[in-house]
């Protein structure tokens, strides 16, 4: 069994769902921190999701807001993320907001 820990970085250059991170199908991950931050002096919002296994959408935040030149970490305790599951986010406009989420990825093998 090996522990990686891992981050994934999205520079939202769109307003489309994006894929943050993936667990793999051999693993679980413990997210234990999500950094947003906004960098054109310009508030704005941020919605996240895990969609499971089965392609259920269970939402983390909705439209959460992010004041202009604001750096706000989301959670205040870690997120277990199963084998498949998915992190994704998506912004209200583009080319605002920076997300780094700070994970531990446990191989089940």
């Amino acid at each position: 069994v090996a522990n990686i820990y891992k981050n994934a970085k999205v520079d939202f250059t769109t307003t489309d769902n994006t894929v943050v991170y993936t667990t793999p199908t051999d693993s679980r991950a413990i997210i234990k921190s999500i950094v947003v931050s906004e960098d054109s002096n310009n508030a704005d919002s941020i919605s996240v999701t895990i969609t499971d296994a089965s392609s259920a959408v269970f939402s983390v935040f909705k439209d959460k807001a992010i004041s202009a030149k604001a750096t706000v970490e989301l959670i205040t305790q870690p997120i277990i993320l199963q084998e498949g599951e998915i992190l994704k986010a998506q912004v209200a406009t583009a080319d605002r907001l920076h997300m780094i989420v700070s994970l531990l990825e446990i191989n089940r093998d």
